[in-house]
């Protein structure tokens, strides 16, 4: 199984190494993110929503909209050099302790 830092090692071989390139700016890559989390509401909505697909739409693909997301999401840590691994370890440490009691049933 995949870390996210294998995530963001493979992406930085891509980008770099691959396709001799650099990364996008960082408002380019939010802006590139939050186009991609659009695509996947789009997605969400025709297939849980009320909103139905146009006939002349092609089906989407709600989990290549999320890998989407990752890529990029991936791509832009590491252009601001932000480690996803314990960016996440934080985060699940913050809702444990937070939301310890929030979501359970009080029995």
């Amino acid at each position: 199984m995949k870390t996210l830092q294998d995530v963001q090692n493979e992406i930085d071989t891509l980008i770099r190494a691959e396709w001799h390139s650099d990364y996008w700016s960082p408002l380019a890559s939010l802006a590139r993110l939050t186009e991609e989390v659009g695509e996947l509401a789009r997605e969400i909505n025709h297939a849980y929503g009320e909103k139905p697909r146009k006939s002349s739409e092609e089906p989407g693909n709600i989990a290549v909209e999320m890998g989407d997301i990752l890529f990029i999401l991936a791509s832009l840590a590491n252009s601001i050099n932000v480690d996803l691994d314990a960016a996440f370890a934080d985060v699940m440490a913050k809702y444990r302790t937070r939301d310890a009691q929030r979501w359970t049933s009080g029995d």
